[in-house]
């Protein structure tokens, strides 16, 4: 069933709460979208945000029968993009896509915007990162590469920005087992497509990075996941062990994606716009395209998705904290 465009005064201002013509509410009045909207990416091209934003931006175009246009804005590990959206002018054509990094730039004084600097529409997916090594890596199993590094083997790793949450993946991983975590010298890059090309590289050892991300270098036979950070094993790679079958360890984790707002946006845009996502995201063609990759499907509302956010604040903070990552 296709979102209806045209919003009724009467319907609109049900929604507002009102019968009377209330300010700023011009676009509720309206049709919405009545021209593109943009949707900011802030990591880079190939990467698993890239990817899921714009399967989503596709198949809301065909809900609105209107443009999504991604705009990749990178830079900062993901604090160009994120604080881009925070900023962006209210004017309900603006969007998007926040991920797991904003719950962690304040902590680290990266620069001062949170989930609270923006207006959540709805998650669509999350995902736990996986242990990646170069096919021709001697390391057969997360074992192995556990206790090389408690060898004393210098190592490099990588995966994202420095902080971010496949930073903290891999420092948790190691605290998990005993292993002093500044003794992996960590690569930063602007995205996990760039974390990837460390490894294929020979840039870097090992990178802490969705599993789903790597599917073409998998499937080409130049990576082999060795773990993933999860409850359980990913569907998609049922014969890619947890961390904890791989290893013993009970360390988990996990990002997430979503779509959000500048705040200043008209509240009517805002439960369109979620009503919309959510539809996709419940879609046998969103599915399909999400689970082919690997990656797992997460809806969450509006009201939801803002009460993950303040938990997941307050969780990451501590966790870096007592990683010492924290300013």
């Amino acid at each position: 069933m296709r979102v209806h465009k045209a919003l009724t005064i009467a319907a609109a201002m049900a929604v507002l709460g009102t019968t009377g013509v209330v300010g700023g509410a011009g676009p509720a009045l309206a049709e919405w979208p009545e021209r593109p909207v943009t949707l900011i990416v802030p990591w880079s091209a190939g990467g698993g945000t890239d990817a899921t934003a714009r399967i989503l931006a596709q198949l809301l175009e065909d809900e609105f029968d209107t443009p999504f246009a991604v705009v990749n804005r990178t830079g900062g590990g993901g604090v160009v993009g994120h604080v881009g959206i925070a900023q962006a002018k209210p004017d309900d054509y603006t969007f998007g896509v926040i991920t797991t990094e904003l719950s962690m730039y304040r902590w680290r004084g990266l620069a001062d915007v949170s989930y609270e600097d923006v207006v959540p529409v709805a998650q669509y997916n999350s995902d736990a990162p996986g242990l990646l090594v170069r096919a021709d890596s001697p390391y057969e199993t997360a074992a192995d590469l556990l206790e090389a590094i408690k060898s004393g083997k210098a190592m490099k790793a990588s995966g994202a920005n420095q902080g971010g949450l496949l930073h903290l993946a891999m420092v948790g991983m190691l605290e998990s087992a005993g292993i002093d975590p500044t003794s992996v010298t960590w690569v930063p890059t602007q995205g996990g497509a760039q974390g990837l090309a460390e490894l294929t590289s020979n840039g870097v050892d090992f990178v802490t990075n969705n599993v789903a991300d790597a599917k073409s270098l998998i499937e080409a036979g130049e990576v082999r996941a060795l773990a993933t950070m999860a409850e359980e094993r990913n569907a998609a790679y049922p014969d890619v062990p947890t961390l904890k079958e791989a290893t013993g360890l009970d360390w988990t984790i996990a990002n997430w994606r979503g779509i959000a707002a500048p705040k200043g946006v008209s509240d009517d845009v805002v439960q369109r716009l979620s009503e919309a996502v959510l539809q996709v995201c419940h879609g046998e063609e969103f599915a399909d395209f999400m689970t082919k990759r690997g990656y797992t499907v997460a809806c969450l509302g509006p009201d939801e998705f803002r009460e993950q956010l303040a938990r997941k604040q307050e969780q990451f903070g501590a966790a870096l904290k007592a990683a010492d990552l924290a300013e």
